[in-house]
């Protein structure tokens, strides 16, 4: 039987914070919750703003970096493929749902937007501030740059 393709690329803002988990042997797991707008002309010729909302799912150390790093409203990038899972619910019946999961995920904006502390409002992390203070003392020469 051949295979068929469920790829999948977006790019949109998060819904709200990253929810990160551990398997119980230990892998890290973390739920997305992805909007895309889309828009269309109506039937009188108007444009309509459509939302579309996606489930993502993150494995290890990658989805440790976007719980981490991301927030609610936080622009992603998500390459990925398509998974139905089917389950029974606590009444009975038959539930099922189709996420993303992510093969990678791009963070798009500034690191205003992190989560850690350190880099929250534009501040520096110590590291970015270090490698800063090493040019501090260099004489660039004024105008001998050729361009």
């Amino acid at each position: 039987m051949a295979r068929g393709i469920a790829h999948v690329t977006l790019v949109g803002n998060l819904t709200r914070d990253p929810e990160l988990r551990q398997t119980p042997s230990g892998t890290s797991v973390c739920q997305l919750g992805v909007a895309v707008n889309s828009s269309y002309k109506d039937s009188s010729g108007q444009w309509v703003e459509k939302p579309n909302f996606f489930d993502v799912v993150v494995w290890g150390a990658q989805g440790e970096n976007c719980a981490r790093y991301l927030s609610k409203g936080r622009q992603i990038a998500v390459d990925g493929r398509l998974d139905q899972r089917s389950w029974e619910a606590q009444d009975g019946g038959k539930r099922s749902k189709v996420e993303i999961i992510a093969e990678t995920v791009m963070f798009i904006g500034g690191q205003s937007e992190a989560r850690e502390p350190a880099l929250r409002g534009g501040a520096q992390s110590a590291p970015d501030a270090a490698a800063q203070d090493d040019f501090r003392d260099i004489d660039f020469g004024g105008d001998d740059i050729p361009f």
